[in-house]
């Protein structure tokens, strides 16, 4: 926890009062005493200090401060054929922390039907996931996450409402990321936000590729090995990072 996150509704002016699994941490991992301070920030607000003022049982009351700004909201949007729900809490949490601004969670021809119905998917699960990710790379923006049960309507009515340049992952085409993030760089330079699509680990059917190619996304292979979803996102967030930041 690199950055504690609270919500705007558990402050009491300058006044925070934590308990569970925040306050174990300060406690026994931090081993912070009376006095000593840490980083702290409101989920989807400032960036501060917090003084621990007393800690007794298994609360803590924090005075805070908040006056920086958190990061800039990330420019890359993940699309996300529906994974196993063991591997979508990796996803979710690991996406966060290398920045997303949103998640959109789709049908795809290869996803169970069965995955939509996993605890995972719960709002609260969700933000609990979120918050772990934003606390490790001291972000308080929440990604938004949005589920859609059937493809069609998602591709027809969501993706033609987004903005950004298309990053179509499927194995089999001999193109490169870099290479497509390159292809009409003058465009790049107008759209600078990024929409990744990733599909199932066998990648998408050929209607999918082609619903997408048509909306304009580019797309692109990772290589010739089969990656594991979650092992997938991490490597394309990583290398769309390293690609804007050139």
């Amino acid at each position: 926890m690199n950055l504690m996150l609270f919500d705007k509704s558990e402050r009491q002016g300058d006044t925070l009062v934590v308990t569970g699994r925040r306050a174990k941490h300060i406690l026994n991992i931090l081993g912070l005493q009376p006095g000593d301070t840490l980083r702290v920030g409101e989920i989807n607000g400032l960036v501060g200090a917090a003084v621990l003022e007393q800690a007794g049982g298994n609360s803590v009351t924090l005075r805070i401060e908040l006056r920086e700004e958190p990061p800039p909201i990330p420019s890359v949007e993940l699309i996300l054929a529906l994974p196993r729900p063991i591997m979508l809490q990796r996803i979710l949490k690991q996406a966060t922390v290398l920045g997303v601004s949103k998640i959109h969670l789709i049908r795809s021809r290869k996803v169970e039907k069965s995955f939509f119905h996993s605890p995972v998917l719960q709002p609260e699960k969700i933000k609990k996931l979120l918050v772990e990710g934003l606390e490790q790379a001291m972000d308080t923006r929440l990604p938004e996450v949005q589920v859609y049960h059937r493809f069609k309507p998602f591709v027809e009515d969501v993706v033609p409402m987004l903005d950004g340049t298309g990053l179509l992952a499927h194995p089999g085409t001999e193109t490169s990321l870099a290479e497509v993030f390159d292809h009409g760089a003058e465009h790049q330079k107008q759209k600078n936000k990024k929409i990744l699509a990733v599909g199932p680990e066998g990648g998408w059917s050929e209607y999918e590729c082609q619903c997408f190619l048509d909306r304009g996304f580019r797309m692109f292979t990772m290589g010739p090995r089969i990656l594991h979803v979650d092992t997938a996102v991490v490597a394309l967030l990583a290398q769309l990072t390293l690609l804007q930041d050139d």
